[in-house]
């Protein structure tokens, strides 16, 4: 279950990316500033979060032993 959403959230943050360079390319917006801002700070948070989950734990313990 936790893979599942870590996936999902590595899709959001591929998602995010493409629709800011979208915006900033065919948009007509004057704070493009703040959109990198908070995109970048999205993308950053949801792309750590679902390799955090992603992440096998089965594996490194299997290592230590």
């Amino acid at each position: 279950m936790k893979k599942e959403l870590g996936k999902w959230l590595m899709d959001i943050s591929k998602y995010i990316v493409t629709g800011v360079l979208l915006t900033s390319i065919l948009g007509d917006i004057k704070e493009t500033r703040v959109i990198y801002i908070i995109g970048v700070t999205t993308v950053v948070a949801t792309l750590s979060l679902g390799l955090f989950l992603t992440k096998d734990t089965k594996e490194k313990n299997k290592r230590r032993k």
